[in-house]
């Protein structure tokens, strides 16, 4: 693992020389710092705290700082850090909330000088003035930053950020005065030693907490962060307002950062699990490191420059019990490793590509596609020839630009508002989005929604003009297709239907069973008979009102105007003669004996002999349901979504599946849903739709989509009056026992709904603020501050 390369170098009057080295702790580091003349580092942890010398082949342990027979917590150290002025100086943060200072100078083995024990919490970072020898600052998990003065036994001051826990305190080393400190809330604080009473100046770093910072060592006014949010930010302090002036992203979150000595834009960081490299970025550069090391087999826990006007020994501390140090020299550099080719589609079709300048031509001299009418739009950057690795991932973009107005997007955020996805009949759903997809032309889209509501909607709301089949041309209500036959190759004279004499006045349902043997068949031709004014293909069974009802043709109840019907011979073979006449429904046998009943309608609702030629069927219920149940379309439907998805429009496909909801989520596995979900979702987020966006999550099938706008919702509170963080028991703050929630214009607790200004913090219950700022715009609670409700 140990590379040969030596570097040495000149500082003033000494030389600094070495190599890539390590070697093994006894415990775990959980921090190092580096003596003044960089000849020796520390390395403390919560059972390790010794003294190393850097020699040039190796690590050599000079003193054991955990003297005593009985473990001490105040030897458990989080942090330490040795003074830069004085040699014999250093201070630990230890983990139950002692600060110490250790003096080398005494002659006993037990170097500890003075215990602060103010701290009630874990104190996670300690700071030296870097010009004053006696001032030493502390942060710890309680949330309040302590300034010791070593000379006396107690704090000079106190700060509270009125925030959660202090992660990392920095004394700038530009400016005397000033320092800055980092908390878990994602806020950066900056603080004049002078003013206890309330910070310079705070903004928001990250979106999570911040853990580390540092000052640049050349520009006054820069400030480097790191957080859980796996960036480093890069701060301007010197405008009105803090500036981001450069952003890193790395893979894991930020535990240290540490400016490059004399490299103006280099900086180093470690990861606070998963990762266990150290890299060195040029945050000119962010997204590749211009060197890596990965000797560490775990965490990094520490990371120092060796020397403050040395770039290349870095020193490094890990939980897998190891010193390393490390040759800037022998570091990998992923930049070698990069690929110099990349291809990218805009939001808006257009279409990025990358690759190497020696393998794209000049402009003049590019020989462009013959199916390409667009012309590439060329970006070169001019290349710095004192940039590191200048050469090793140069590459030449190109650009095409779609022609203007056919990458209009407007149809999708069109259809993302007007599409109504729940609250109403799923009969009304599809009719409501089929008609905003027909007003935006889109045609298909249109018709898959129709065909949605026929396949899972009752025959009932479909109207019988959208059916293929309906009896007569009166019919205006849609039928399933029992029975049909042909007509064609009947006489002419069965064209015209011949209904019962109805002059009784029985308005019964005139029905005849016919001979089971009747042969069924289907108009292949559907063309119209001859004679006959209805169409062809008949459709027989129970209909409601006169012009849907179906009776048997009987010769001797024919009109008299149609003329008698002789069945030629050639016409159809005779059938054999019909010996068991199969019985009639049993109520109209019952009707047919029944004394009420006249003879003319016994004989119509008797089973005569009809002319065996042919045979009529007329069905009282309906034999059987042919309509198809919604499950045998469920994978066709399925293939539509897949398809819709294909062509990029996962607006449909999610749209669909909210709209039927169970209907077809258990024939889509969950992994393709949320696929679906994820990228409408995040085109949604890219077109600033956020209310549709939030809508889509709500309703969503998909329990991984679903608690996505459950995520990051609570809503911290404090104290009014002690500003510490409120618990969720009850109104009454845990520490200072008053009531947080007071209301500023009744002065009674606020247990419902309450709103306060987020100028001046004073607030109450919703209606009494509205009804006195309806009068007043001054804070009810007599701050002088102007409130305003919106």
């Amino acid at each position: 693992m140990e590379k040969m390369s030596r570097v040495t170098t000149a500082l003033g009057g000494s030389t600094l020389t070495g190599r890539t080295m390590h070697c093994h702790l006894d415990a775990p580091a959980n921090a190092i710092s580096v003596c003044r003349d960089a000849a020796q580092v520390v390395v403390a942890g919560r059972s390790i705290f010794k003294i190393y010398a850097i020699e040039d082949e190796q690590f050599v342990e000079k003193l054991n700082l955990r003297v005593g027979r009985k473990p001490s917590l105040n030897l458990s150290c989080a942090d330490v850090v040795w003074h830069q002025m004085d040699e014999n100086l250093l201070a630990t943060a230890a983990t139950n909330g002692v600060v110490v200072t250790w003096n080398l100078g005494r002659p006993s083995r037990n170097k500890q000088d003075q215990l602060f024990t103010e701290h009630k919490r874990t104190v996670n970072k300690v700071c030296f003035h870097p010009t004053e020898a006696h001032v030493l600052l502390s942060g710890s998990q309680d949330g309040f930053m302590k300034c010791f003065d070593l000379r006396r036994k107690d704090s000079v001051s106190t700060f509270s950020g009125q925030s959660e826990s202090v992660r990392d305190v920095q004394f700038s080393i530009r400016d005397y005065f000033t320092f800055a400190s980092t908390f878990e809330n994602g806020n950066v604080q900056l603080w004049d030693i002078r003013r206890p009473d309330r910070c310079e100046r705070m903004f928001t770093a990250h979106n999570g907490p911040v853990f580390c910072c540092d000052w640049h060592p050349e520009d006054r006014g820069w400030l480097a962060t790191g957080g859980r949010d796996k960036m480093v930010k890069v701060w301007d302090m010197t405008t009105h307002r803090a500036k981001e002036v450069h952003c890193v992203q790395t893979i894991a979150s930020v535990a240290r950062v540490k400016w490059r000595p004399e490299c103006r834009h280099h900086l180093a960081t470690c990861s606070m699990m998963v990762d266990h490299n150290i890299y060195v970025w040029d945050v000119r550069r962010p997204f590749v490191p211009a060197a890596m090391f990965e000797e560490h087999r775990d965490v990094t826990t520490g990371i120092a420059w060796r020397h403050p006007h040395d770039p290349s020994f870095l020193l490094s501390g890990s939980k897998d019990s190891t010193l390393c140090q490390h040759l800037f020299r022998d570091a990998s550099q992923p930049v070698e490793r990069a690929n110099p080719e990349g291809l990218c589609y805009g939001l808006f079709g257009d279409l990025a590509f990358a690759a190497k300048e020696s393998l794209v031509a000049t402009e003049s001299g590019r020989k462009p596609y013959a199916g390409d009418r667009r012309h590439p739009i060329f970006f070169k950057r001019k290349l710095d020839p004192a940039e590191p690795f200048v050469g090793l991932a140069s590459s030449a973009l190109s650009v095409f630009e779609i022609e203007p107005g056919s990458g209009s997007m407007s149809w999708f955020v069109d259809t993302a508002e007007r599409y109504a996805l729940a609250g109403r009949p799923l009969a009304e759903l599809c009719d409501h989005n089929a008609k905003v997809a027909r007003d935006l032309g889109r045609n298909q889209v249109a018709q898959t929604w129709t065909m949605l509501r026929i396949i899972y909607c009752s025959p009932g709301l479909a109207s019988a003009t959208s059916l293929n089949h309906s009896v007569g041309k009166g019919s205006s209500c849609g039928l399933p297709l029992m029975n049909s036959f042909n007509l064609k190759d009947m006489a002419p004279g069965l064209g015209s239907e011949t209904r019962l004499d109805r002059s009784k006045g029985d308005t019964r349902s005139d029905t005849v069973l016919l001979d089971s043997s009747a042969t069924l068949i289907t108009n292949e031709d559907n063309e119209e008979t001859e004679g006959s004014d209805v169409p062809a293909d008949y459709l027989l069974g129970d209909v409601e009102g006169e012009e849907d009802e179906l009776y048997l043709l009987d010769p001797e109840h024919a009109h008299p105007e149609d003329p008698e019907y002789v069945l030629p011979q050639e016409a159809f073979p005779l059938r054999h003669e019909i010996v068991d006449t199969p019985p009639g429904p049993e109520h109209l046998q019952d009707k047919a004996d029944s004394p009420h009943v006249s003879g003319s309608e016994a004989d119509a609702a008797s089973l005569a002999p009809v002319d065996s030629s042919f045979s009529l069927l007329s069905v009282s219920h309906a034999l059987h349901d042919t309509r198809l149940p919604p499950d045998f379309f469920s994978a066709l439907v399925c293939d539509m979504l897949r398809f819709y998805a294909e062509q990029g429009d996962v607006q449909m496909a999610v749209s669909v599946l909210i709209v039927l909801g169970e209907r077809v989520r258990k024939d889509i596995d969950e992994q393709t849903q949320e696929h679906w979900y994820t990228s409408y979702i995040d085109l949604l987020q890219r077109f600033c739709l956020w209310n549709v966006s939030n809508q889509v999550v709500k309703l969503s099938t998909s329990r991984a989509i679903s608690c996505l706008n459950q995520a990051s919702t609570t809503l911290h509170v404090n104290c009014s009056h002690c500003k510490r963080p409120m618990s969720s028991r009850g109104w009454v703050c845990d520490r200072c026992h008053r009531c947080a929630s007071m209301c500023a214009v009744c002065h009674h607790v606020v247990k419902g709904l309450f709103v306060w200004c987020q100028g001046c913090s004073h607030g109450g219950h919703l209606q009494h603020i509205m009804k006195w700022l309806e009068g007043s715009s001054h804070c009810p609670a007599g701050c002088g501050h102007l409130c305003e409700y919106s």
